[in-house]
């Protein structure tokens, strides 16, 4: 479930637009009638503000966002604006670009994404950047990652609920063999976690886990340090339990020493009109703490205030 409140009552697009105007007015930017604003609002609402501030003052507020504010609370605000297609697109994007961490950003829209929403990432990707997503991940990547993230990124999985426990239990047994054989990059493999649907999958999973005693994750960790192994496990994860992967991510995030607030703000700002509810109970079941507390003792300011109304805190 979603943790993004949206007032019952709410002004017009055109009355919003005029309200972000007179924030970035001024001797100073009034970073509480932003949040107020464009925090509790869903991602409809949010494009027609776009449009309306755009058609009223002639600019994209994108650009007037990126002037009146700065650092973690500017990324927070200016990714929460854009359609959430858009925003998997830059994402995409920006991690090709980036010397580290790029192709965890890849494999996380790729996995935890139903495949309408990553096939219209894929056609905003083409709408903006004149090339196709999949072109710019095979680009990016090589050798067994590239041969891991280029079929995630270009499935278009079934997404009934419909599961074949037949090709469950022969699956779940091809994949145990590979993985004794230590063929982790086999293309049987990697067929059978890039083209079944996750209904399917956690079917196969599950059989894999009472025929052979472990998880398949389990097995696949004889080399911890291992950069394609670790994200074979994070793919697996996300496909069959997203809240699971993303409550790992955001405890990394925010345990670790200095805040990830890039993860931080990127899983929060794509999950909270999705499934942050359902993650910030796993979190809590997993580490203790309430998520939104534990996201309270680790930011602060503006950014803070920002995070915290997506994750659905009373003020």
């Amino acid at each position: 479930m979603a943790t993004l409140k949206v007032p019952a009552q709410i002004p017009s697009p055109v009355e919003d637009s005029e309200q972000l105007r007179k924030a970035f007015q001024g001797w100073g930017t009034d970073e509480g009638s932003i949040i107020n604003i464009l925090a509790h609002r869903n991602a409809t609402q949010r494009r027609l503000i776009r449009e309306a501030y755009s058609a009223t003052y002639g600019e994209d507020i994108i650009k007037d966002l990126d002037k009146e504010l700065s650092s973690d609370f500017e990324r927070a605000v200016v990714l929460w604006i854009l359609d959430p297609a858009e925003r998997d697109a830059f994402l995409v994007n920006e991690a090709t670009k980036r010397l580290t961490s790029n192709n965890w950003v890849i494999l996380e829209i790729a996995s935890t994404r139903s495949s309408l929403d990553l096939f219209k990432a894929k056609q905003a990707y083409h709408a903006r950047f004149r090339r196709s997503l999949e072109e710019d991940v095979a680009y990016h990547t090589s050798g067994d990652i590239r041969k891991l993230l280029v079929p995630l990124v270009s499935i278009f999985r079934y997404e009934g609920d419909e599961v074949n426990m037949t090709l469950a239990k022969s699956e779940a047994k091809l994949l145990h063999e590979k993985i004794a054989d230590k063929a982790y990059n086999h293309e049987d493999l990697i067929r059978i976690l890039t083209t079944r649907s996750k209904a399917q999958l956690r079917a196969t999973l599950n059989h894999y886990n009472n025929e052979f005693g472990n998880a398949i994750n389990k097995d696949l960790k004889t080399d911890p340090k291992d950069e394609y192994l670790k994200l074979l496990r994070a793919a697996i994860k996300g496909l069959t339990y997203p809240e699971k992967y993303f409550a790992k991510h955001l405890r990394l995030a925010i345990n670790k020493l200095g805040t990830d607030e890039w993860a931080l703000t990127r899983v929060v700002t794509t999950r909270a009109e999705v499934d942050l509810q359902r993650i910030g109970e796993e979190y809590q079941r997993r580490n203790s703490v309430p998520l939104q507390r534990a996201i309270a003792n680790d930011t602060s300011g503006d950014y803070k205030r920002m995070l915290l109304a997506l994750a659905g805190h009373e003020d």
